[in-house]
């Protein structure tokens, strides 16, 4: 949401010094006052041994000898001796309270160490906790993930091929992520970059699931409501990844990769949250229920928006008058699509775009996997809410093992050994549909979660390497707009790579009833993983600690 190893000194701050005998203030005759001062000058030069305390503290003590004197000179003594005891005294309560200040300060640096440890190595500052919650947000978010996939195989009866066209649909939003990075970074709402937009954010997804839990009836109006709840995550994901980007910008690889671990280590946290009730509230109480609570998780987005520090920007430009026609305001527009253009074109972020575009544009089979394990298999909504569970925290493994362990490791390293083992191991999913595990004394059920918990913890260990590289290319001053740019190229990818998909269903012939070429979709979809890797030419060769040239 596994990390650099820390080490804390524990220190003892030195002893007070012994406090200073302070001047007496004597009677105002001068023969009194000339006897007593010979008398503490006599008796400052008669000490007793020094003490040692406990710990070896050195507690030496001026004290009076017993003298003759006459009657006025006894109470002069008690007066020493009174200050000498109280100098003891305030000595060894200093002492007392410098250790346990130490001690304080000792165990509040422990516990900011034992809470950067949980949090990946990053600091717990309004604005990381921001990110997080938003983050969060999303993973949790993850309830209706599973009503939706139900709503539209069971009320509106679609087949896999447009089930996937909705889904390739609903990601559209994420495919202009640039235009709200521009919004964001050119338009203050109410005088705000950040808050306002995700205040605005939260109120809108809110709006597009309370309207799944009532007026939805047809593909149409489902695709349209999903669109506007795609549309509320995207545009906070593109305000809070260009908080991120501020704070990456110049650092290491590994810091960059810390504060992207927070961010997918958060939004595993959510979705470990909500995956278990997903599969159990379906059965118990349907999916618009499940619409009906969705509804009330974008909000706290909405809530955690007055965490973010930011300045309030001042003039005509802080209200809603966004005077989009005015000349200012097409000439800004220009300025930043050429800015935009200018960072792309460099080969230091062109060619590495262009592979996590090809990357992430080759197919994959989950619409037709989805209708064989329920329709065919005949996998329950609880059953495979605990799939979901155990892909959650496998999505949290994968945050930590690239945190732990690949964060240092170049990204062409990471991507060809993921993409080499994720294609080997996926090719497993044909056991399922063939019925080989169950040969094996594997049933149906434990196959398909321990098949999904491999392939999650590789699938997220080697997108983190795309965050970090997305992020280290962004220049200074259009962090936001650049690094949405970047993310859209990406996630036009995976869309693509889903209509491809859809396609390929739709060639082989499988539906909802039939699965006989369902194992030829995988086998094909999971070998073309691999195109890809001869282009790994075109990541930077970067060390642990380098940050990418051309900044």
């Amino acid at each position: 949401m596994a990390s650099t190893t820390f080490r804390t000194s524990f220190s003892i701050l030195p002893s007070h010094q012994n406090p200073l005998l302070s001047s007496l203030t004597l009677s105002p005759h001068s023969q009194i006052h000339r006897k007593r001062l010979s008398i503490v000058s006599h008796r400052r030069t008669r000490r007793r041994p020094r003490r040692k305390l406990a710990g070896g503290k050195d507690m030496s003590v001026a004290v009076t000898m017993p003298a003759p004197s006459h009657g006025r000179d006894k109470s002069l003594d008690s007066v020493l001796d009174s200050t000498n005891s109280a100098g003891e005294g305030e000595m060894l309560t200093a002492d007392v309270e410098g250790e346990m200040s130490s001690t304080r300060k000792n165990a509040m640096r422990k516990s900011k160490y034992l809470i950067s440890r949980i949090c990946f190595g990053v600091e717990l500052s309004p604005d990381n906790i921001a990110v997080a919650m938003v983050y969060f947000v999303q993973g949790v978010l993850g309830l209706a993930r599973l009503a939706v996939s139900f709503y539209l195989k069971d009320d509106l009866h679609l087949e896999p091929a447009e089930t996937a066209v909705i889904s390739g649909f609903s990601a559209i939003p994420w495919l202009i992520k640039p235009l709200y990075g521009f919004i964001s970074d050119s338009v203050p709402l109410f005088g705000y970059r950040r808050r306002s937009y995700l205040v605005l954010s939260g109120l809108l997804g809110a709006l597009s699931w309370s309207l799944m839990s009532t007026f939805v009836d047809s593909k149409y109006s489902a695709a349209f409501c999903i669109l506007l709840g795609s549309l509320s995550v995207a545009f906070s994901d593109v305000v809070v990844d260009s908080m991120v980007v501020e704070r990456a910008r110049g650092e290491s690889q590994s810091m960059s990769g810390s504060l992207q671990s927070l961010c997918w280590g958060s939004s595993a946290f959510g979705g470990i949250v909500s995956s278990y009730f997903s599969g159990s509230l379906v059965g118990a109480y349907g999916v618009r229920f499940v619409f009906g609570v969705t509804a009330l998780l974008p909000l706290i987005t909405s809530a955690v928006a007055v965490l973010v520090k930011e300045q309030r920007v001042l003039g005509p430009a802080s209200g809603l008058d966004l005077a989009l026609s005015g000349p200012g305001f097409l000439e800004s527009s220009k300025q930043h699509i050429v800015q935009l253009w200018d960072a792309v074109k460099q080969p230091n972020v062109f060619f590495p775009t262009l592979f996590i575009f090809l990357w992430q544009a080759t197919p994959h089979s989950d619409s037709a996997m989805f209708f064989f394990t329920t329709n065919k298999l005949g996998f329950t909504p609880e059953f495979l809410g605990r799939v979901k569970l155990v892909t959650s925290v496998a999505s949290l493994l994968g945050v930590g093992l690239y945190n732990g362990f690949l964060k240092n490791v170049p990204l062409h390293k990471i991507f060809f050994a993921t993409t080499v083992t994720g294609t080997a191991l996926g090719m497993t999913q044909v056991f399922l549909v063939t019925g080989l595990n169950r040969k094996f004394g594997i049933s149906d059920e434990w196959f398909a979660v321990g098949d999904s918990l491999i392939l999650t913890v590789l699938g997220q260990a080697s997108f983190m390497p795309v965050l970090v590289l997305a992020a280290k290319l962004c220049p200074e001053g259009m962090e936001a707009t650049l690094f949405a740019t970047l993310m859209s190229i990406s996630n036009g990818g995976s869309v693509l790579g889903g209509l491809i998909g859809a396609g390929l269903t739709q060639f082989f012939g499988v539906t909802k009833d039939n699965f006989d070429n369902l194992a030829f979709l995988i086998i094909l979809c999971n070998l073309s993983s691999l195109l890809p890797l001869p282009l790994l030419g075109l990541l930077p060769n970067d060390t642990s600690d380098a940050v990418f040239e051309g900044q």
